[in-house]
């Protein structure tokens, strides 16, 4: 199955799930923002990834010296708040095995920067940059398989 039939799939039943659980709930239950919950600043980056059998540890090792390496300059440059790897352990099937977390103070540091390119390359380096497209050519293209991402916000529900 395609990942575009993949995704299709995942809405089409997000939707029956939500309309059975828009039915389920009470007419009376109205939260209101900001008074009864509230959205945090924060955006959370979610990259689910796919990889092949027995390549688990091969792609760690890896992300260790591309996706790690480069999240500890960005943070470090405060261009981002923290990165988590997250193992999909009941994972069967089309389930994805790693789930890559980013987390931004902010909707805006998301969004394009020369100021912020200019800081991370300066200390990145280009060197770097060639190596890790390596690693994407030779390596990572042959073991996974990116298959979703999203932008989320952590809820808070007040008392």
């Amino acid at each position: 199955m395609t990942f575009s039939k993949k995704l299709t799939k995942a809405f089409a039943t997000a939707a029956i799930a939500g309309s059975a659980f828009a039915l389920a709930t009470p007419a009376a239950a109205q939260m209101v923002p900001f008074e009864d919950y509230e959205a945090s600043a924060s955006v959370y980056e979610m990259v689910t990834v796919n990889i092949e059998p027995g390549e688990f540890e091969t792609y760690l090792e890896n992300l260790k010296g591309t996706w790690v390496a480069a999240n500890d300059v960005a943070k470090s440059l405060g261009h981002i708040e923290d990165y988590a790897i997250y193992a999909n352990t009941n994972g069967a099937g089309d389930q994805f095995d790693l789930l890559l977390v980013v987390k931004y103070a902010k909707t805006a540091d998301l969004e394009p920067s020369k100021q912020r390119y200019d800081e991370f390359m300066a200390a990145w380096g280009e060197q770097r940059v060639e190596s890790n497209q390596r690693t994407v050519r030779e390596v990572y293209n042959n073991i996974r398989e990116l298959t979703g991402q999203w932008h989320v916000r952590e809820i808070t529900l007040n008392d």
